[in-house]
Order: structure tokens, then C-alpha cells, then sequence
């Protein structure tokens, strides 16, 4: 301020010693020589006067282009215009979205100058103007940004992923205004929506909207990121990308339920649910999720990092919901029919985890990465613990009453049909029972003990070498043999106890040969149970017939102790009553016992007529003599071999048995 007071002095003084020389020869000569002594004084006014003008100049000219630019951007100001209020720049004059956008570009840089000059020349006006501009351009690309969305984006149609001949393709009714009324034209009265050909497996992704949108999105953001608008952008591209994707995952028929609606389901509605959830899984990871973090990728090309974050955070809700599913199975109470299922969604998850990894690879993505493996996890945690539930089950089965006829017991059959289809899942449960071996005693805790007997310490497959599903299964088969002997003192009669062993072990050996259960517990398993079962059918005839056969022995039967010494006949009558009797007896009752089995019921068969017809010919062939000439030998020798053979085929029918007698001839 002093400088320019100084230089004002200067010039007032020049213009008094002008005024005061006149006009005179010498005047030339004279004033160099006084203005000589103000040479710094005016070279300095010089500068001072050039400055001055050209900020004037650049000022006058910033106000001018921000002018300019105001008037391109506020056309489109919706609180002022309302034309702009009714139209969108990208959807009704598709022609004026370049110049918006440069409008947009100019304005930015205008605001970067300006923020470079130093603040003792800064226009702040001028600034505080043009942000304020800026701030309505933001609003606008934000509302632009939405329309394209909205207008543009559809749930995807779960009939499109099932059709087994065509590709995916996706394309929208709205990418060319043009092109759509003249497909309206030449196609009828077909409705005007996007289309997506579905395909026969999942690995594809769709293209969630037509590639020039993606253009003109990526232009937009691009354009609000670089202004600073970044959670604006975030915030509007998220909120609609995860609607429609949310509605996409509601239409392949899985609706939001809270942990504590699926754990009140009844079994069989959970099982219905599971299945959905794992088909819904495959398909929102592999095509849904998958596609659109192709897409995030696209709209935010070159900012890789936007790109994660917002992928993340639309996908958010979905995989937690289906997680959240997931968790509700797993803290659900422990029952063995729930173990396939379980079982199920381990493989199920156990197989998207990779992708889950990759599509969720990046620092944002470690929460939703985290949580799946841990619901993973537990879905194994909850699988051994229906195991335990399962052997509980064959603990506690404690009927009291037996099971009419001897027959296989439900409880084998339901035992042995649960293995059979456990088998089906073989390397899932030595993965699941594998990674618990040693942490659960209930499990494991006995077999080991157990399976000693029958894998000696010397032989290779020993019970160290065996799988963790391998030592299961032997624990199991030992829980249930001691079921079944338990169930089998329940038998008054010996003989019923020994048939219902048989029954029942006969049962569990075909369904080990003929399973693959057979693999699991080895031949030596199959070999020791099979001659079980043959000693069970020995006890069984022991037990059933020695009374029988014991009436067709000759001791007491001769006067004096030898053949040739005679034969007393009261002795003989009471032998062949009592054969009669005792042998009726047992056809009436085992006729009602029952083997199921065809073959064990023919084994069992000519195994008591090996036994008992031959015995019962020779003791016919030396004594019918002494009674067929006597008084009424019919009440004594009722019937023949022959009758006998077809009696004891009547045996093991499970129906009560009638004798019809016939004399002997």
C-alpha cells in the first residue's frame, strides 16, 4: 500500500515540472535529466500498472467461461427448471450427455486453477460459485445415474438358467429407443422386456445390463468420483444393483426367514427349504454374484478398489441371509434323520467356497470369506453330532416287547438302511469324521476298544489303519449286535431267541456284502458275523428239536436192555405219542415264526429234515412191526416221512399252522 501511495507522489510531481517547464528547446534534454533521478520510481509504476491489468484481464476472463459452463450445467438444475425436472439428459436427449459432461470436466478444472493461486490473489466468489455449481452438477449425475439403473436393470428370470439349448445373452428394451419400435413393429404384440437365454449348467455369467449403458455409467462415475462424490456414486449404484439382485434370488423361491422361523419348521418343510437353499446357493454364487462383480468391474473400470467395495456391499445381504439359513440348520436340534441334508449342504458349500474366496478376495470381502468358511465348519461340527445322536438312538431303542415270529427287527432294517445310504457320502463323512477324531469320546472313544478283537495287532488292517468312517461304521454294527442280543432275551422260548439272532444277523451280512459297507468292514468282518449266523442256526435246532429227536432213541424201549430181547409196547406207544406231540406242537408254533429271508427259510428247512426224517424212518423201520398189528396203530404212528417233509416246509410261514393227521400206510 505504501509503494502505491509512493507512486501516485511520483506521478502528480512529473505532471507539475511538465506543466511548469512549458514548452521550450531544451525541455527534452531537461526532463531526462530530472526524470533520470525517478528511473527506478517509474519502472517500478510500470510493472505494478501491468500486473493490475492482466488479473483484471484473467478475472473478467474466468467469469466469463464460469458463465459459460453455469449456463450449460444449470439448464439441467431440477430445484430451477421444470423441464429438467421431466427429462433426463441420458434417456430423453441421449445427444446432450457429452456436452454435460464436458460441462462438467471444464467446471472441474476451473475449480483445480483456482484452488493453485495463492491465497493473497485467490477469487474466493468466484470459487465458493463455482463449487456451489458443482454441487448442482452432482445432484444431477446422481439422479442421471439412477435412471440408468432403474430403467435398465431387471431380476433375472429363473427360468432362463434351466432351458438345456441355449447360451445366456442379456439385452434391454431400453438400449436403443429406435431399435425397440421397430422390433415392436415387425414382432406384434410381444411385451417389450429384457431377454435372457438360459443354459444347461452354471458356469456363465450374465451380462446385467447392454454394454453401452455400462458406457454411459462408467462416463458418470468416472466423472462423480473425480469431483469427489464417491460415496454419492457408491451409495446410488449399490442400493439398486442389490434390489434387483435380492428380487433375482427371491424368484428362484428363497424368501428372507429369520434364524428363528427356520429353527420352528418341521422337518419335513426344512427339508424341502434345504434343497432350495442349496440350489439357490449354486446359482447366486456362480452366476448372480459372479455377474456382478463383472459388472462393478466394468462401471468402475480403472477403479479397482471402488469396484471391490461395492461389490461387497450389494452382496452383502444376500450372503448373509444365506448363511444366516445355513447357521439356523446347524444350532437346529440334533435328530438322525437330518444328517443327509446336513451332509448335503457341507458338499454344497464345501464346493463354493472356492469361488466364495475369489469373488470375496479382497480386504473388503473378509468378513463374508470369514463367515462362510465358519458356517462350513460347523455344518461339519453338526453332521458329527447327529452321529452322535444316531448311535444314541440305537442305545436308547429299548422295547420291551419282542417282535412277533422272530423277525428282522425296524430296528436293524432302519440301522442298516441309514449306512447304506450314509455310504453314499463316503468321502464327505471321512472328511467330516476325519477332522474330529480324537475330540469327541461319545464318537470315537469306544471303537477303538471295541474293533481290537477283531483286528489283531499283527494283521495290516489293523485298527490303526483304518478310515475315521471305517471305525464309525464297526462301532455302530457293535452298538446294534448289543441291541439285538438285549432284544433277544426277551424271548421265553430259547429256540425263538436263537431264530430272531439269525433272523436279524443274516439280515446285516447281505446288507454288508451287498452295500458298500462290505468295503468298510473288511472280509475278517463279514467271514466272523457270517458264522454267527451259523451258529445261531445250530443253537436254534439244538434248542428247538433235541425233545423231538430224543423220542426217536431206542434206550428204555427193549425189555431186557438188547434188541433181540423184545419190546415193551407201553414203552413204544409213549415214544410215538410223545413224537406226535411234541412235533405237532412245534409246527403249530413255528409255523407262526417267520424268516423272511428266502434262502436262510430253504436252508432251515432241509437242515430239520436232514435231521429228523432219516431219524424218524429208521426208528419207523425197526418198530412199526410191534404196533401195526395191535389195536388202532394209527393213534400211534400218525404219519410218514413224506408227511413230516411237507410239515417242516410249512414251518417259518408267519401264519398260524393246522395239521390235517394221516395214518400211515
Amino acid at each position: 500500500m505504501a509503494s502505491e501511495d509512493g507512486e501516485e507522489k511520483v506521478i502528480a510531481t512529473a505532471q507539475h515540472i511538465v506543466k511548469a517547464l512549458g514548452a521550450t528547446e531544451t525541455m527534452t534534454d531537461d526532463m531526462i535529466h530530472i526524470f533520470s533521478k525517478f528511473d527506478h520510481r517509474f519502472s517500478g509504476m510500470s510493472e505494478g500498472l501491468s500486473r493490475k491489468s492482466a488479473e483484471s484481464y484473467a478475472s473478467e476472463g474466468l467469469q466469463d467461461a464460469l458463465d459459460s459452463v453455469e449456463e450449460r450445467i444449470m439448464r439441467w438444475d431440477m430445484a430451477t427448471s421444470e423441464s429438467a425436472r421431466l427429462r433426463f439428459i441420458w434417456f430423453d436427449v441421449p445427444s446432450e450427455a457429452s456436452s454435460y459432461l464436458e460441462a462438467v470436466d471444464d467446471l472441474q478444472n476451473m475449480i483445480a486453477k483456482l484452488n493453485l493461486t495463492p491465497d493473497d490473489r485467490k477469487d474466493f466468489a468466484c470459487l465458493d460459485r463455482a463449487q456451489n455449481v458443482l454441487q448442482q452438477a452432482m445432484a444431477r449425475l446422481e439422479e442421471e445415474l439412477r435412471m440408468l439403473l432403474e430403467k435398465h436393470s431387471e431380476s433375472v428370470d429363473p427360468d432362463w438358467l434351466y432351458d438345456p439349448i441355449s447360451q445366456p445373452s442379456f439385452s434391454s428394451s431400453n438400449n436403443d429407443e429406435k431399435a425397440s419400435h421397430t422390433s415392436a413393429e415387425d414382432e406384434g404384440d410381444e411385451e417389450d422386456l429384457p431377454v435372457a437365454q438360459p443354459v444347461t449348467d452354471l458356469n456363465f455369467t450374465i451380462d446385467m445390463l447392454p454394454s453401452e449403458v455400462v458406457a454411459d455409467l462408467n462416463r458418470i462415475v468416472k466423472c462423480m468420483v473425480g469431483a469427489g462424490y464417491m460415496a454419492e456414486c457408491c451409495h446410488v449404484y449399490v442400493t439398486i444393483r442389490r434390489m434387483f439382485l435380492e428380487e433375482s434370488v427371491f424368484r428362484l423361491g428363497f424368501e428372507k426367514q429369520s434364524i428363528e422361523e427356520v429353527q420352528k419348521m418341521e422337518w419335513d418343510v426344512l427339508e424341502v427349504e434345504i434343497s432350495k437353499w442349496m440350489q439357490v446357493m449354486k446359482v447366486t454364487v456362480h452366476v448372480f454374484f459372479t455377474s456382478e462383480r463383472k459388472l462393478c468391474e466394468r462401471v468402475f473400470l480403472d477403479l479397482p478398489s471402488v469396484a471391490e467395495t461395492c461389490f461387497v456391499e450389494l452382496a452383502r445381504g444376500v450372503m448373509v441371509q444365506l448363511l444366516n439359513f445355513a447357521e439356523a440348520v446347524v444350532i437346529s436340534r440334533r435328530s438322525p434323520e437330518k444328517l443327509f441334508k446336513i451332509l448335503d449342504m457341507y458338499e454344497s458349500l464345501r464346493d463354493l467356497l472356492p469361488e466364495i474366496n475369489s469373488l470375496f478376495s479382497g480386504e473388503d470381502g473378509f468378513e463374508l470369506r470369514s463367515e462362510a468358511s465358519t458356517i462350513w465348519m460347523r455344518l461339519a461340527e453338526a453332521a458329527r453330532g447327529t452321529f452322535v445322536e444316531f448311535e444314541n438312538a440305537i442305545q436308547r431303542d429299548s422295547a420291551k416287547n419282542p417282535v412277533p415270529g422272530g423277525a428282522v427287527h425296524p430296528l436293524t432294517r432302519y440301522v442298516m438302511n441309514y449306512m447304506r445310504f450314509a455310504c453314499d457320502y463316503k468321502e464327505t463323512l471321512e472328511q467330516v469324521l476325519g477332522d474330529d477324531r480324537c475330540e469327541d469320546p461319545r464318537v470315537f472313544g469306544g471303537v477303538t476298544k471295541c474293533t481290537g478283537s477283531l483286528y489283531p495287532d499283527n494283521r495290516k488292517d489293523s485298527a490303526d489303519d483304518l478310515s475315521p468312517w471305517s471305525i464309525q461304521t464297526i462301532w455302530l454294527m457293535e452298538l446294534l449286535e448289543g441291541n439285538l442280543d438285549a432284544k433277544s432275551k426277551l424271548y421265553k422260548d430259547p429256540a425263538l431267541s436263537h431264530l430272531f439272532l439269525m433272523n436279524n444277523g443274516r439280515y446285516i451280512v447281505h446288507k454288508v456284502k451287498d452295500t458298500e459297507i462290505g468295503s468298510l468292514l473288511g472280509n475278517d468282518w463279514v467271514r466272523k458275523h457270517t458264522a454267527k449266523v451259523r451258529q445261531h442256526h445250530k443253537n436254534y435246532q439244538r434248542t428247538a428239536w433235541s425233545k423231538v429227536l430224543a423220542c426217536l432213541k431206542d434206550g428204555g424201549i427193549h425189555v431186557s436192555g438188547t434188541f433181540s430181547s423184545g419190546v415193551c409196547r407201553e414203552v413204544l406207544k409213549e415214544r410215538f405219542k410223545s413224537f406226535n406231540t411234541l412235533f405237532e406242537e412245534i409246527h403249530k408254533v413255528q409255523s407262526t415264526w417267520t424268516v423272511a429271508d428266502d434262502q436262510l427259510q430253504t436252508e432251515l428247512r432241509i437242515s430239520i429234515a436232514e435231521m429228523v426224517i432219516p431219524a424218524y424212518r429208521s426208528f419207523l423201520g425197526r418198530f412199526q412191526q410191534y404196533l401195526e398189528h395191535g389195536k388202532h396203530p394209527e393213534k400211534y404212528i400218525k404219519y410218514s416221512p413224506e408227511d413230516l417233509e411237507t410239515y417242516i416246509n410249512e414251518l417259518f410261514e408267519g401264519t398260524s399252522g393246522s395239521m390235517s393227521k394221516r395214518k400211515y400206510s
